[in-house]
């Protein structure tokens, strides 16, 4: 699914509208249509409704959608915010409409003292203004939002939360931003919804198809995209009758240290749960016992030292390279990793104690192989890239960094950001708070290493194995909860993954 920038979406309705072709008010009833019967299926039983609404077409639809409640019985009230004397041609309409149901009553708002009291029972429906928005809300409706949001009704907002912006909210005012326990977003997500500093403002959030024309769709170009089932199941490669192990790739794990030979464990097993055809993990000297007990599967290089990464075997035999999951950072392994970047030739997967190395001496990056992948969580991220005040920024840092040194930038967390080297960003919808767990990262890091030997291309090495990281993740999160999550229970769930993915 594309995501486009406010300004894009605008320019989409347009077309919709001339090559449809849909006169614009139709167009709003569609849309509206929908998102009434939305609200419907939400709250099934007729209630108080208290509809704001601005003067701009996020207004229309509102009271389109005040009009369609009130023929189903719910008591609505509209109140039309007085931030100006003209309404666009659209909401004018449907503000005429409005006033032959007499049973909507209809107020205009101009000033705080006009508020109506909000009741706990009540549906407060936004739309006041929509993703066009360029500046912080101020003035009268900035009054009505800090009410709305001090009350205890269910809020829903239309299309965007108001007072949110599409992309950029690092100069916004937040205490104007509605605080939606559901937003209903027309044809695509914005932006902002995917960034965490918004998440109490935005609520749960639903796209409603509203028929904008597919072609123009098509044909426009947007860095943000959101990941789904069909389009991670049409990179996979299919595996034919005589294919082998050799087939499948030889990759190579640099990781684990004294006391953390579990990261070690954790990625050597959800590599060989990925489909490689050999992996070999690279340990300190301590560790064989424990790998070679816990993971049959894996071959094992041993490091000269006994606690922690000081070499790497051969690299002629690998297809791919890992590295990071517990291997400390001390000085030892911080000369093996200036070797390990001067000789290698395949693409790398670096994580934690990979990431902190680098973090600790830029002068690294230089020798990055083109192709790599980054897997950092937030802190990590910024050990690397550098700190930025706000996820839109940080987004476009994440962006910059793949650009310039032609690698894979994976930002973890809820919605994961892929940043491509050629400028594209892919959103994950897959996984959950229960895999805010320790390991979690581990797994994932040999996840990639396995679709990388396998010989995907590093972006589509990182888009499976994100999607599919989290897909396991919500199925372990269905059988064990959140709270009791494990990254073993991720690595447990892989199969069914796989076979969900692929079905």
């Amino acid at each position: 699914m594309k995501i486009f920038p406010a300004s894009k979406i605008a320019e989409i309705d347009s077309y919709t509208i001339e090559n449809e072709p849909i006169e614009s008010i139709d167009l709003m009833e569609r849309a509206s249509s929908k998102l009434f019967k939305k609200i419907l299926k939400k709250f099934p039983a007729p209630r108080n409704c208290k509809i704001f609404v601005g003067p701009g077409n996020n207004g229309g639809d509102g009271m389109a959608i005040a009009r369609m409640l009130a023929e189903k019985n719910y008591a609505v009230e509209v109140f039309i915010i007085k931030v100006t004397n003209q309404l666009s041609n659209d909401a004018e309409v449907n503000l005429q409409r409005l006033k032959l149901i007499k049973s909507v009553d209809i107020y205009e708002l101009a000033s705080i003292d006009a508020m109506p009291w909000l009741f706990p029972e009540d549906i407060v429906i936004d739309a006041i203004f929509g993703s066009g928005l360029s500046r912080p809300i101020e003035g009268v409706v900035l009054e009505v939002i800090k009410a709305i949001n001090a009350s205890e009704a269910s809020v829903v907002a239309v299309d965007i939360p108001s007072g949110l912006m599409g992309e950029d909210n690092s100069k916004n005012n937040y205490q104007g931003i509605v605080k939606a326990d559901l937003t209903l977003s027309f044809q695509f997500p914005k932006l902002a919804f995917l960034f965490p500093e918004n998440a109490e403002y935005v609520g749960e959030w639903e796209v409603l198809p509203i028929g904008l024309h597919p072609e123009i769709i098509k044909q426009e170009q947007t860095p943000y995209k959101m990941l789904n089932r069909e389009f991670v199941k049409s990179l996979l490669m299919p595996r034919k009758k005589f294919d082998h192990k050799g087939t499948y790739g030889h990759g190579l794990l640099i990781s684990g240290s004294y006391g953390k030979m579990g990261a070690a464990i954790l990625a050597s097993r959800a590599c060989l749960r990925s489909g490689i055809g050999l992996l070999t993990s690279h340990i300190p000297r301590l560790g064989y016992e424990i790998m070679q007990t816990a993971v049959p599967e894996a071959m094992v290089s041993i490091d000269r030292s006994d606690i922690i990464f000081t070499e790497f075997p051969d690299l002629s035999q690998f297809k791919a390279v890992a590295i990071g999951p517990g291997i400390d950072k001390k000085q030892n392994s911080y000369c093996a990793m200036i070797n390990l970047l001067k000789e290698i030739k395949t693409p790398m997967v670096i994580d934690a104690d990979g990431i902190n190395i680098l973090g600790e001496h830029p002068e690294l990056k230089a020798d990055l192989p083109l192709g790599s992948v980054f897997t950092p969580h937030p802190k990590e991220f910024e050990r690397l890239v550098g700190k930025s005040d706000d996820s839109f920024t940080r987004n476009n840092m994440q962006r910059k960094f793949a650009r310039e040194y032609g690698v894979t930038l994976v930002l973890k967390g809820a919605y994961t950001a892929i940043a491509c080297p050629e400028g594209s960003v892919y959103f994950n919808p897959t996984g959950n708070p229960g895999m805010a767990t320790a390991g979690s990262g581990d797994v994932l890091t040999g996840i990639i290493l396995s679709l990388l030997s396998q010989g995907y291309s590093s972006k589509v090495a990182t888009i499976i194995g994100v999607y599919l990281h989290g897909l396991a993740g919500d199925l372990a999160s269905e059988k064990v909860g959140y709270e009791a999550l494990t990254a073993s229970d991720i690595i447990d769930f892989l199969p069914k993954a796989w076979l969900k993915l692929k079905k």
